[in-house]
């Protein structure tokens, strides 16, 4: 089996203005660098779009409404400071929603060994009933539903290194023991949630750390804290909230890690993953804002992915 990519020509139309951290030329810098020989046997498939009932796995039906009514059909419409739409934006999030669930099904079915999902928008900030943070649709919760529904996988483990906290991931899974929530970001930083003592109902392990925190700080609290916890867990499926903002050219926020730790924490995820959930592992993308950094990072998560095929 191999690696699956999935992206979408839709994700490079949706325009979020001018000086937008959250841009087009994100995709293109990821595009760029996984066009090399060695990802010649990435397998890449066009992502389908996903369903209304599917966003209503997570999200209110009055939230649905109100994001997509909000699309404009040209211009850019603020849902709020820095959340931007424009005429394609519904379309993108409708098949980064489709891209994840996608991604779920062929991995459960041994189709994939694993799959990398380049998306745009971004999906970990969107709560149940709130579009906030760049983001729309909860892409990974979405997905993590997604596989219980359809797969009736009992115990989905969600594991995010993004820079800032997936707070509507949390708000998703916090009253729900078979979804395990686990952050790694900075704190205090937008948007404000993720503190240690945030435990949910047993099932969210947050580690905070501190601006200026590197290499030794971010393994440190992951071998510490969330990797015993997926351990415990035993999941079917490991999702993986993949933002790379926390490298250290990154300029929206201030932890100092390199390549190589992503590479590290993709394996060690992948090590759980084929221990318990044979081998299933999906990850999506989030932020990552500095573009080189952004690229040379995606290019050394999904070398680790190929490398488990």
């Amino acid at each position: 089996m191999s690696t699956w990519y999935y992206s979408h020509p839709s994700f490079f139309k949706h325009d979020t203005g001018y000086g937008h951290p959250e841009s087009i030329p994100r995709l293109q810098a990821i595009e760029k660098a996984l066009s090399g020989l060695e990802f010649l046997n990435l397998v890449r498939k066009e992502a389908p779009s996903g369903t209304h009932d599917q966003l209503r796995l997570i999200h209110s039906e009055s939230e649905i409404s109100q994001v997509l009514e909000a699309i404009p059909k040209s211009g850019e419409v603020h849902l709020d400071p820095d959340t931007v739409v424009s005429a394609d934006s519904g379309t993108a999030a409708y098949h980064a929603v489709g891209a994840v669930c996608a991604a779920v099904d062929a991995v459960v079915a041994g189709q994939a060994s694993n799959a990398f999902c380049a998306v745009r928008p971004p999906g970990h900030h969107a709560e149940p009933t709130r579009a906030m943070g760049f983001c729309l649709f909860n892409n990974i919760a979405i997905a993590a539903r997604h596989a219980q529904k359809r797969h009736r996988i009992e115990r989905v483990a969600i594991v995010d290194f993004d820079v800032h906290h997936g707070n509507g991931t949390q708000a998703a899974f916090q009253r729900d023991a078979t979804v395990l929530y686990a952050s790694t970001h900075q704190y205090p930083w937008y948007p404000g949630t993720g503190a240690a003592n945030e435990t949910g109902v047993g099932n969210i392990f947050n580690v905070p750390l501190r601006a200026g925190t590197g290499s030794a700080g971010f393994r440190s609290g992951v071998s510490e804290k969330i990797l015993p916890a997926v351990e415990r867990f035993k999941p079917g499926l490991i999702l993986v909230s993949a933002g790379f903002d926390a490298h250290r050219n990154d300029p929206l926020a201030s932890l100092e890690l390199e390549e190589a730790d992503f590479a590290w924490i993709t394996d060690e995820l992948l090590r759980l993953a084929a221990k318990h959930a044979e081998g299933h592992l999906v990850s999506t993308l989030e932020g990552g804002y500095h573009l080189k950094a952004l690229g040379d990072s995606v290019a050394a998560h999904v070398r680790s992915m190929m490398r488990a095929t």
